[in-house]
C-alpha cells in the first residue's frame, strides 16, 4: 500500500498533532480562515475537513494528505488497486454505503478498509464485528470510494442476483430446453457476461467451467496457476454450457463428442478473442475458455525474460539469412509470445514475411497471416506448401507437429528461407531429437538448423508487497548449492490486492539457447545420446533453464520455491 508523498514526514511526531495544527504548518490555511471554519462547525455541526473543502479553502487531495498524516494511515489510489471479491462478500453493501468505506483486501488476518474517515471508531468497530477480523483503516477521496462501492458490489452481487432469477426446472439431460432458455433468458446471458468480465479484470488467461458432484466449479488461470473463484448451483449447469456453446457457434445438442469454437467480445473497452473447448465428463459437460486480449501490446524481445547474453545470442540467430529456428516447450510455456516478439522486430518492409497459425492470435501490419482451417483443408503442412509458392523470405509456422510439416519446413530452411516455428520438447537438445523423430534426417537437421530455444514461464514476485523473507531450509540449500555461497533471505511477495494474495504478479520467460555448431552437428549425425550433446552445448556456452532461473532468484525476480517446483534436479 502507498503512503502518497508522506515519506519525508516524521509521522511518529505527527501523531499527537491536531488537524488544525497540521493545516497551519503546511500553510494550507490561514489562522483567520481556520477560525472561521471552526466557528461554522460549532454553529452548524459537521466535520471541519468537509467545511474547509466546501468553502474552497483546501482541496480534497490536500485534505486527504493531512488526514493521512494526522491519523497515520496510508493513502490508497483506488484507480490502481483491485478490490477483492472475497472481501466484498464480508461487508454488506448497506454498511459500506452508510460509513463510506469499501473493503479492499485481507492481509495477515487484517481486513483493509478504505475509508473516507479513518478516524470513525464507530465504523471500525462495526466492520470488525461483521467480519470477525482486525480492521486496518486506510484513506481515499470520498468520490473514489463511492465509485468503488458501485463497481464492486455490482460485480460481486449481480451474479447472485441473476442466478436467483433462473428457474431450476431444467434437468441435466434436457439439452433442448436448456438451449432455448440460454438464448432467451436474460439472467443466463448476464451471468455468463459477468463471468467473462470478471475474468478479464483478474488477468485470467483461461476460464474453466467444471461440473462437480454437487456444484458447478468456476476457476480462472492467472499467471499460469488455477484459482477457484466461484461455486454456482449445479442446476444451472446446462444453461451456462448452452450459452457458451451458442456464443462459440457450436452444436448445442451434441454433448458426447468434444467440440471447439470461438467468438469475440468487448469487455470494459478491451477486444477479447475467446477460444472454447468442451468435453463430456463423468459429472457432465465441461467448458474451457482461452482468453486472448487483443488490446495487450506485443512484447519486445528485451521484455520477455532473456538475459543480456541470451538476448544477444538469439538476436544473432534472427539475423541469419536462412535456416530454421525452433522454439521448444510444453503448452503454455510462452512459445507464441516469443515467436511474435521475434517477428515484431524483423524488417517487414525489405522482406516478405508470412505466417501459418492456429489460431492467428495477433494481427500484424505488413505481414501476411494464414489461419489453419481444417474444414477448408488447410493445416500446417498444406498451408506451408502454399506459402512456398508466394515468394516468402521469412516464414513463421505456428507449430511443427507432424512429419510432412517438419519435412517442408526443413527443405524451406535449406533453400534460402528463414523459418521460425515452435515444437513440443522438454529442452533445447530435446528439440533436436523431437524433429528427428518426426522423420527429418540428422544430416538435414545439422545443415538447416540455426539453433533451438527452450523456454518455461516463472511467476514474478509482486513488486507491491515484496519483502525479504526466510524460506524453507531445502529451498535455501538448493540456491546455496547452485551459487556456492550463503544467502540470508530472499525476495518474496507477502500477498496484496495487486496480486490477489498470491505474492506473484505476472510471468516472464526462462530460456535455454542452443546454437547449432559444427561439432554438435557431427555428434547428431553420429548418433550421440542427448546427455553428451547437452554436455557439448554447455561447453560451448549454453546456459540451462535451471541456471537461468536461479539467476532470477538471485536478482529477486522470482522465488526459490517457484524455481524448484518448475526445474527439479
Amino acid at each position: 500500500m502507498e503512503n502518497g508523498n508522506v515519506g519525508t514526514v516524521d509521522t511518529q511526531s505527527q501523531k499527537a498533532k491536531s488537524l488544525e495544527e497540521l493545516l497551519l504548518e503546511a500553510e494550507l490555511v490561514t489562522s483567520e480562515q481556520l477560525e472561521s471554519a471552526v466557528q461554522k462547525q460549532r454553529e452548524e455541526g459537521g466535520k471541519l475537513s468537509d467545511i474547509l473543502i466546501e468553502q474552497g479553502i483546501v482541496t480534497a487531495d490536500d485534505m486527504i494528505m493531512m488526514l493521512s498524516l494526522q491519523l497515520n494511515v496510508p493513502i490508497i489510489d483506488l484507480g490502481r488497486h483491485q478490490i477483492q471479491a472475497n472481501t466484498v462478500a464480508m461487508i454488506p453493501e448497506e454498511m459500506a454505503r452508510k460509513y463510506n468505506a469499501v473493503p479492499l483486501d485481507i492481509i495477515e488476518n487484517c481486513l483493509v478498509m478504505v475509508m473516507a474517515d479513518p478516524g470513525d471508531t464507530e465504523a471500525i468497530n462495526a466492520f470488525a464485528a461483521k467480519s470477525g477480523l482486525t480492521i486496518e483503516p486506510t484513506i481515499a477521496p470520498l468520490s473514489d470510494i463511492q465509485g468503488a462501492i458501485a463497481r464492486s458490489y455490482t460485480a460481486a452481487m449481480e451474479i447472485e442476483k441473476q442466478i436467483s432469477k433462473i428457474k431450476p426446472t431444467i434437468g441435466a439431460k434436457d439439452d433442448g430446453a436448456a438451449a432455448s432458455i440460454a438464448v432467451a433468458d436474460t439472467p443466463v446471458v448476464r451471468t455468463v457476461d459477468l463471468l467473462l468480465s470478471q475474468s478479464i479484470k483478474d488477468r485470467a488467461s483461461d476460464v474453466h467451467v467444471e461440473p462437480q458432484a454437487e456444484r458447478l466449479r468456476v476457476r480462472y488461470r492467472i499467471d499460469g496457476v488455477l484459482h477457484d473463484v466461484m461455486d454456482l448451483p449445479l442446476n444451472i449447469h446446462p444453461l451456462i454450457i448452452s450459452r457458451i456453446k451458442i456464443l462459440a457457434d457450436m452444436n448445442i445438442a451434441e454433448r458426447r463428442r468434444p467440440q471447439d469454437g470461438q467468438f469475440s467480445c468487448v469487455v470494459d473497452g478491451k477486444e477479447v478473442d475467446i477460444r472454447v473447448a468442451t468435453s463430456e465428463t463423468a459429472q457432465g459437460e465441461l467448458a474451457v475458455l482461452r482468453l486472448l486480449d487483443k488490446s495487450v501490446s506485443l512484447y519486445g524481445l528485451n521484455e520477455i525474460g532473456f538475459s543480456g547474453t541470451g538476448l544477444e545470442k538469439y538476436q544473432r540467430m534472427l539475423r541469419s539469412p536462412f535456416g530454421m529456428i525452433m522454439i521448444a516447450g510444453p503448452t503454455g510455456s510462452g512459445k507464441t509470445t516469443t515467436l511474435y516478439a521475434s517477428v515484431n522486430q524483423l524488417d517487414r518492409m525489405s522482406f516478405n514475411i508470412m505466417t501459418i497459425e492456429d489460431p492467428v492470435e495477433y494481427h500484424f501490419s505488413d505481414i501476411s497471416q494464414i489461419q489453419v482451417n481444417l474444414k477448408a483443408g488447410i493445416d500446417f503442412a498444406t498451408g506451408l506448401r502454399a506459402l512456398m509458392r508466394l515468394d516468402p523470405d521469412i516464414i513463421l509456422v505456428g507449430e511443427t507437429r507432424d512429419k510432412e510439416t517438419a519435412s517442408i519446413a526443413t527443405q524451406a530452411a535449406l533453400t534460402g528461407h528463414l523459418m521460425l516455428t515452435s515444437i513440443h520438447a522438454n529442452d533445447a537438445v530435446g528439440a533436436l531429437f523431437r524433429i528427428m523423430h518426426l522423420g527429418v534426417e540428422p544430416f538435414l537437421i545439422s545443415s538447416a538448423l540455426v539453433g533451438t530455444v527452450s523456454q518455461r514461464m516463472v511467476r514474478k514476485v509482486c513488486p507491491h508487497c515484496r519483502a525479504l523473507v526466510d524460506v524453507l531450509p531445502e529451498e535455501r540449500e538448493a540456491v546455496e548449492e547452485h551459487f556456492k555461497q550463503k544467502f540470508q533471505r530472499f525476495w518474496a511477495g507477502r500477498g496484496c490486492n495487486f496480486c490477489a494474495g498470491t505474492g506473484y504478479l505476472g510471468r516472464m520467460g526462462v530460456f535455454e539457447i542452443l546454437m547449432m555448431s559444427e561439432r554438435i552437428g557431427q555428434m547428431l549425425i553420429a548418433g550421440a545420446p542427448a546427455p553428451e550433446i547437452t554436455a557439448q552445448a554447455i561447453e560451448e556456452g549454453m546456459v540451462t533453464m535451471r541456471q537461468e532461473a536461479m539467476l532470477k532468484v538471485r536478482d529477486g525476480i522470482t522465488t526459490p520455491s517457484e524455481v524448484i517446483s518448475r526445474f527439479p534436479l
